[in-house]
């Protein structure tokens, strides 16, 4: 069964009413933004979170970086609307937007950096997730996306078959098919950086790269 976008939309609203509170925070989520946080660079001030759910990983860029500016875009109204204080709280830095990673309402070249946590699976045409984050950084900006790491016997077991099973035809690319598909859409200096444990996540970081534009590479992760 193909997995739509629509169906993304229903389950993250579905899931918007305990998304706070759920197990997965503490034991995926948090040490997953432990990782973007210690990546992130104090000159990335305009970043882009994709699939921000209720904004908390970017209140905790805000926290961390007294200089740094906030989009937080989702598909889920239900989930935006949950993290309604935060941004409200927020002193102006974090703006949500509702809408979808396959046509991000922003222009060119607008972000230093673009955040995407543990939703990367549910989008259907992955591809043009990525050409779009590319579109939208500017030249040297940084994406950094993390996903369950299923290159391993376990991760396999619990991306390729649990979460299928409870979620329904989501996709979670190896660690080979991330690095391909940043290649192709126009990003240099891929690194990834791999957390184990019981619930395995793989970081990818790469450095989009633009016509006519000379980017000095650096190590990314």
């Amino acid at each position: 069964m193909t997995y739509r976008t629509a169906d993304a939309r229903r389950e993250f609203d579905r899931w918007s009413q305990r998304y706070d509170q759920g197990l997965l925070q503490r034991l995926f989520f948090h040490p997953s933004h432990n990782m973007l946080l210690e990546t992130l660079e104090p000159a990335e001030e305009k970043i882009l979170d994709i699939g921000c759910g209720t904004g908390q990983f970017a209140l905790r860029v805000l926290q961390a970086f007294p200089q740094a500016r906030v989009w937080g875009l989702d598909l889920s109204p239900g989930m935006l609307r949950q993290g309604l204080t935060r941004c409200q709280e927020a002193d102006g830095r974090l703006h949500f937007v509702q809408g979808d990673s396959e046509r991000l309402p922003f222009a060119d070249n607008s972000f230093d950096a673009i955040t995407c946590t543990h939703s990367f699976h549910h989008y259907p045409r992955q591809e043009q997730v990525v050409a779009e984050m590319h579109r939208v950084l500017r030249p040297g900006g940084r994406l950094l996306i993390i996903d369950g790491d299923r290159d391993r016997a376990w991760g396999w077991l619990v991306f390729n078959v649990v979460v299928v099973l409870m979620e329904g035809a989501v996709r979670h690319l190896t660690g080979r098919a991330f690095e391909k598909m940043y290649h192709a859409k126009g990003f240099a200096d891929v690194q990834q950086r791999r957390h184990g444990g019981l619930l395995p996540f793989l970081l990818t970081v790469g450095r989009a790269i633009k016509p006519g534009h000379a980017v000095a590479h650096r190590r990314a992760a």
